[in-house]
């Protein structure tokens, strides 16, 4: 007989292990001290933890192992078990390739990120300006982000030959909502037109700060990083809405390649140092 100490050796599973495996019937000790609780095995208890830690290489769950232990007393008997086993890790398999090649398209992606992020930052700069006003026609709208295409095209029908200048978006959140974002697209228009659902108003101007982004959209955050740094260092405090206007982005039919979408990240601010324009 061995104690636990001594068996814990003799097959390579911690006490802890022995332990809990005594608590689901996997592993019982021949003889347990009902004085002190001290738990004893034979080799009879090795052999059985030399089939549990075999099975446990080929990934079968303790309760499949404890009904294998019921079951079975030679190999010939697992044939079953293995063969639904292998189904199993095979689902697995397939699974871990989708995750992997997932992985592998997200590394990817940020490589390239970073490299068109390090392109951009050598070409493209902060910049301060006056901003003139604008007339617009905006479509107030609460919900995701991506909603934004349905505002576009709401304009586009509504307004849609009086359009004058690039789309752009004005954002009333100062933080990043997920589900109740308060944005408003919106159209420079060339003369003032009542449209149902259209908000046509005279969009203030001011000075601001901004960034041309080259890129998808999705990695917007770096160049708002960029900028808001900017603006920060000088002591600006930015008001809202802030404003995206799109410069080159997706067609009507063609999604185009998003690597070479523009868009300029225009942040208003209170207190310039100084209305003139200038580069960083």
């Amino acid at each position: 007989m061995f104690t636990i100490g001594e068996f814990s050796k003799i097959t390579g599973l911690p006490v802890k292990t022995l332990r809990f495996y005594h608590e689901k019937g996997l592993i019982v000790p021949a003889a347990v001290d009902p004085a002190t609780g001290y738990r004893y095995y034979d080799l009879r208890s090795a052999e059985t933890a030399r089939v549990i830690a075999a099975l446990r290489r080929l990934e079968f769950t303790l309760d499949d192992i404890a009904a294998i232990l019921a079951d079975c007393t030679a190999d010939e008997d697992l044939l079953a078990y293995l063969t639904r086993q292998r189904e199993v890790l095979a689902q697995r398999v397939q699974r871990y390739a989708a995750a992997l090649a997932d992985v592998d398209k997200l590394i990817q992606r940020e490589q390239s990120a970073q490299e068109e992020q390090k392109m951009a930052a050598e070409t493209l700069q902060v910049e301060e300006k006056d901003l003139e006003p604008s007339l617009v026609a905006g479509v107030r709208m609460k919900g995701r982000y991506s909603d934004c295409g349905q505002g576009f095209s709401q304009l586009g029908k509504r307004v849609g030959r009086y359009i004058a200048g690039k789309p752009l978006c004005l954002y009333y959140d100062g933080e990043y909502r997920e589900e109740d974002a308060d944005f408003e697209p919106c159209m420079p228009i060339r003369r003032h037109v009542t449209a149902e659902g259209v908000n046509v108003r005279q969009l203030p101007g001011g000075h601001c700060v901004s960034l041309l982004h080259r890129g998808p959209y999705e990695e917007l955050g770096r160049s708002y990083a960029r900028v808001l740094q900017y603006a920060k260092q000088r002591g600006y405090e930015v008001t809202l809405p802030t404003r995206e206007v799109y410069i080159k982005g997706p067609g009507m039919i063609f999604r185009g390649n998003p690597k070479k979408y523009l868009t300029e990240i225009q942040l208003l601010v209170e207190s310039p140092a100084s209305s003139e324009t200038k580069v960083v």
